[in-house]
Order: structure tokens, then sequence, then C-alpha cells
């Protein structure tokens, strides 16, 4: 890959598991009775789709340095029971929105560390609201987890309760690294982990690994993408290290040259890609690799991958609904995030409430875009918009890109080339009118590279 390409393009642009990106939200757009109104709709129009549920557990025993997530660090194992209650209330507030009770088609338990919660409690969450929905027969269960701390017993009662997928955070191998940013766990505890999941009745496991984090090099970003392929997990996401202290405090402690960047950063992703793939994984799209086995390479192949707010999922639903402080839904023609302290929250739904941090109503130009979005996201394709001042517009932006090789225009569509793939996010950024507008007035996103 062209080093004036990876400077070029190395700047801050969305990840774009929405859009609008939520710093582009308009809040005022979207009213408490407006985001019912929008719920109640998705609900009656779910169909075959069914829904998706996403709940953020958000407590952590330990600061992980790096993380970007909304956490909450204690050692305080009474939280656990007075959360669950108020995600419960939370769900019952959402069922009160329909009649019917909803067909579960996704289920996805983050955080924070999920299995900071005990066995029971984690029955106490799950369970009433399984028994509260209809469970489509091809519905997936995922759960992330430290493989520090987490017991067989966590892990039965899960598989006990549907869970077959379960994404375990790795980040690095390395143990320099891994002090760095204060998350060690060696190789054997994730095997460990692993041999765990698959006899407490889990079938699919993905590692999560970073690029970019401090102290990591070549050699030692090979070392970990061998330990990887030797553990043989069914997918694998490869995120790039997003460096935002504004909303982070935790990666302040990094100085700015502590942590790879540019070309150096791409070299880190390239290396490991390359070992991923001579072990059988194949690239899905941005951040993930897969076994051509998985359902994620087979969506993508078929051209039906979807992305969300919890990243690429080989399901496709209309309605989303995000349960637990920060936690975000969308409806298709709204998005809603819960407030992010744990206390407010707390408050609002004990009292029978959503409690709404932000939303965005999305207008019909926005829902075009979106679609447009995703299609670059997930299958590396586009539907150009019909002549107007828009298509003026993002043919002037896209211009740079065709000449640099990164995509090809074929009829009314943009087709992403095989030099492009690493620069998804800079293309789709193209469509988007509110990044452009507002570029000198949002909050910063990370970098591209």
């Amino acid at each position: 890959m062209s080093n004036d390409l990876l400077t070029k393009y190395d700047v801050p642009v969305p990840r774009y598991t929405s859009y609008p990106a939520v710093p582009c939200w308009e809040p005022e757009s979207l009213s408490l009775i407006d985001w019912e109104i929008n719920v109640r709709n998705a609900f009656a129009s779910q169909g075959k789709q069914g829904i998706s549920l996403y709940i953020h557990l958000p407590y952590c025993e330990k600061l992980c340095t790096y993380c970007g997530c909304n956490k909450k660090v204690t050692r305080n194992h009474a939280v656990e029971q007075p959360y669950v209650q108020s995600i419960i209330k939370e769900w019952k507030i959402y069922r009160s929105l329909t009649n019917e009770p909803p067909l579960l088609k996704e289920l996805h338990l983050g955080g924070g560390t999920p299995t900071f919660f005990s066995a029971h409690n984690l029955a106490e969450l799950v369970q009433p609201i399984l028994e509260d929905c209809e469970i489509s027969p091809d519905a997936e269960f995922s759960v992330e987890i430290h493989p520090v701390g987490t017991s067989h017993n966590q892990l039965k009662t899960l598989a006990e309760l549907g869970f077959k997928r379960i994404s375990i955070g790795v980040q690095d191998f390395d143990p320099g690294v891994q002090y760095l940013i204060n998350r060690i766990q060696s190789f054997e505890i994730t095997k460990e982990v692993m041999e765990l999941s698959y006899a407490s009745g889990f079938t699919e496991i993905n590692l999560d690994l970073i690029y970019g984090l401090p102290g990591q090099t070549v050699e030692t970003i090979a070392k970990t993408a061998r330990k990887v392929v030797q553990l043989h997990p069914a997918r694998i996401s490869f995120y790039a290290y997003a460096h935002v202290p504004w909303k982070s405090p935790g990666q302040r402690l990094y100085s700015d040259n502590e942590f790879p960047v540019g070309e150096e950063k791409r070299r880190l992703y390239e290396t490991a890609r390359a070992i991923l793939e001579a072990g059988g994984y194949r690239d899905i799209g941005m951040d993930h690799f897969a076994l051509p086995e998985d359902s994620l390479f087979k969506a993508r192949e078929a051209g039906t991958l979807h992305r969300n707010f919890m990243g690429y999922t080989p399901l496709t639903t209309q309605l989303l609904i995000g349960l637990g402080a920060s936690a975000i839904s969308d409806t298709g023609t709204a998005y809603f995030q819960n407030t992010k302290e744990i206390e407010e929250w707390k408050t609002f739904v004990n009292a029978g409430q959503l409690s709404k941090c932000t939303g965005h109503k999305l207008t019909p130009l926005d829902q075009e875009i979106r679609e447009r979005i995703v299609g670059i996201m997930c299958n590396g394709k586009a539907i150009l918009p019909e002549a107007s001042k828009e298509l003026d517009s993002v043919l002037f932006l896209l211009s740079d890109l065709i000449e640099d090789g990164l995509i090809c225009v074929d009829e009314n569509q943009i087709v992403v080339t095989e030099t492009g793939r690493p620069f998804l996010r800079n293309i789709a950024a193209c469509f988007d009118p509110r990044l452009i507008d507002r570029v000198n007035t949002i909050p910063r996103f990370s970098r591209a590279i």
C-alpha cells in the first residue's frame, strides 16, 4: 500500500455504526413521545425480521486504559442486583409499547465486563426477558467476556440460557503491551477459557484484537497473530486503537510518542492480516475476519451482511433496543441513546420512564444516505444519487478516490476496489453531508488509519 495514500487518508472520520454519526445527531429533532411512536411502529412492522436486543453491563473490576467504552470501575459487587432490576424495569417500559411478544432474533451482552455479574445474576437478568419473547429458531445470542475472572459456572449458565457465541477480549498477547494497557492475561488463561466455553455448550468463539496500542511493534503483533491462529476462533475482530482522550480520560496516561501512528500503525495491521489470511481467515470488511464456514463470511459472500451499533452481523433487523446506561436503540427511522450516568439512568427507569441522553430522528434523506453508507461498509458497493446538486457534490468528493484507485464507477453505482478496502470510512464519508457541513463544530472522531 502506498505511503502517500496512508498519509492522505489518515484523517478523523466516523466509524459509521450509524448514519448520521452520533456527534452529528440533532437531539431536538426527537422528543420522548416521538421516540415511543417510532418504537411502536417498528414493533408493529417487525414481521419475520424480529428484533435485536443489546444489554449494556458497564461494570469492570479494573480499568483497561486503552478502552473507550462507557464503564464504571468498581470491586463492589453489591451493584449487580439493583442494576439487573433496573434493566428488567426498562425492558417492561419497552414491552408496554407493543401488545404482542416480540420475535427475538439477536441478543448481545456487552460492557464493561458482562462476567462481572455472577452466574445467578446473569440468569436473573436474561431469563425474564426470554420468557417475554418469542425466540426465533435462528436467533444468535452472544456475550463479551474478560477471560480473567470468568468462571465455568458463568459460562455454563449462559449456555443454558441459549448463548452460543462468546467474544473474548485479547487485544494483544505481548506482556509488555499488556502492562502498558493494564490488561494482564496470558495465552494459557485465554486458551483455558476457550476450552471451558466449548465444554459449557458454546459453539462459536471470536477473539478481539487491537492494533496501534502503546508498545506494539511488527514483531509483537506477529507473535500475537500466530497465537490467535493457533487458538482457531471462528471470527476475529481486529480494531484500530482509537485515541480519544477527550472521551476516555484513561488514555491521557499515554504520551503521543508511545503508540504507533500512520504508516507504522498500518504495518501492524498488514503484518497481522497476512498471518491471519495464511491461517485460513477471510477479510469480511473493516475490522473483521472469519473462517469460510462462519455465518459472517457467508453473509458477506451473499451480500446480506449488516452493520449496526454492535458492529457487523449476519442478521438484519429493523428494531434494535438498547437497555442499560448509555445503550443506543435504533428503529430504522430514529436513534435514541440512554443517559450515560448509571444512577441517573436508574432513577428514570425505576420511575417508569425512558432516559434520553441524546437522539436523532432520521429525515428521508438521512435514510437514503444511511443505505448507501451501509452498502459501502458491508458490501463495498453503493448506488449513486440521482442527478442533482447532491450527485454533483458526491462526484466531486469521489473524484480523488477514483484517481487514487480506491473506487471505480460502474454505471449508477460505485464499487470499492481491493486497494480501497482499508479506506471504507473515508469512502463512506463522501456521502455524508452532515460531516462535511459541520466538520469544524462537532467533536473529533478517531483517525481512519
